[in-house]
């Protein structure tokens, strides 16, 4: 696999400057059958007499294969392919899911190290928690996490780490904007909330939900997973307290989501959701981003590191540009909702009706 980055550091031909880009290629000896793996095959040697150029590998992995990280994952390759690098011309990827299981994304990234991949591209909170901890030199790009700072993987969105940098997947005012909804059009409700304790991402959530709902009329109601197999149960242990459902951005309970979904039909209980995919598979509101537009700022952010016009240092993390009102419509009234006149104006409607 590539070892670029360890022969520039030896050589001393880039300074420290710009680690975070590539140096020459070196050939790999064989490749390996890894199962999930794209990638593996040689690079070829750089050579700008010639005009040929390296084939830069990327490692991609992501903590669960679900709609809004998938559709990150895609941004991501497209934002690259749009500044140069394109699969199946100068760049390969290898793209592996943890399914589910943390202990899996240590294993991923410490293979992602040793096989001397370019970049990795960690596509949740898990993920990226884990490649870092792996790296020694090998750059990182991250999206769908929410919280970076509090996950540890920089010291702040303006001076992100020497290795890593990219882009939240939770706008600063989403969660205050979405108790503030539910406090108005459904007041003096109890909130159920169903989370694993085991994500940062979703504690960071939690808590902030809490701090929202404080002086609001509202009470929240939690339950905690570790699996996507206890999500149902969770969930059925809320009917009878909680007024509605609001599912934050949890990778563990939004991969079972069509279980909550069921529960939420079933009861008459209004569901709310933490991004617009999970409104897609029967959630009823949320104020939310487009997973695909910052996987393809993430994407950006590589092609500047890739290209060494930047380290992952030079480059700030961000947060979602836009954010609005999504509501679909069919799913709210399965769910015992009166859809209000003004939603009508404020919301952007799913399945056709707007």
């Amino acid at each position: 696999m590539n070892k670029k980055w360890l022969k520039a550091l030896f050589a001393g031909a880039l300074s420290a400057s710009v680690l975070a880009a590539c140096g020459e290629s070196e050939e790999d000896a064989a490749s390996e059958d890894t199962g999930t793996s794209e990638g593996g095959t040689e690079e070829a040697a750089s050579n700008e007499e010639s005009g040929s150029e390296d084939t830069y590998v990327i490692g991609a992995t992501q903590i669960v294969e679900h709609p809004s990280l998938d559709a990150a994952y895609e941004g991501f390759k497209e934002g690259l392919a749009d500044n140069g690098f394109v699969e199946g011309e100068n760049v390969e990827y290898d793209h592996q899911s943890a399914q589910g299981d943390q202990n899996n994304t240590a294993t991923i990234a410490n293979n992602f190290i040793s096989e001397g991949v370019d970049l990795i591209f960690a596509n949740s909170t898990p993920s990226a928690q884990a490649a870092l901890q792996a790296s020694n030199d090998t750059p990182i790009i991250f999206t769908s996490v929410t919280d970076a700072v509090e996950a540890g993987l920089i010291d702040g969105m303006d001076t992100p780490g020497e290795l890593i940098t990219g882009v939240v997947d939770l706008h600063p005012d989403a969660i205050n904007m979405t108790v503030d909804f539910i406090s108005e059009y459904f007041p003096d409700s109890t909130v159920g909330m169903v989370y694993n304790s085991g994500e940062q991402n979703s504690v960071t959530q939690i808590e902030a939900v809490e701090e929202a709902a404080t002086d609001s009329g509202l009470e929240v109601e939690t339950r905690s997973v570790s699996t996507s197999a206890e999500v149902q149960q969770a969930t059925e242990s809320l009917v009878g307290e909680a007024d509605l459902l609001y599912i934050i951005t949890d990778n563990t309970v939004v991969s079972a989501l069509e279980s909550v979904v069921g529960i939420a039909e079933s009861q008459s209980l209004p569901l709310i959701v933490g991004e617009p995919d999970s409104l897609e598979r029967g959630g009823f509101a949320t104020f939310g981003i487009n997973y695909h537009d910052i996987g393809y700022r993430a994407g950006e952010m590589a092609a500047e590191v890739l290209s060494e016009e930047s380290t992952p240092a030079d480059i700030p993390a961000e947060y979602p540009q836009d954010m609005e009102l999504f509501i679909n419509r069919e799913a709210g009234e399965a769910q015992g909702v009166d859809i209000h006149e003004d939603w009508e104006e404020e919301a952007q409607f799913i399945n056709g009706e707007e």
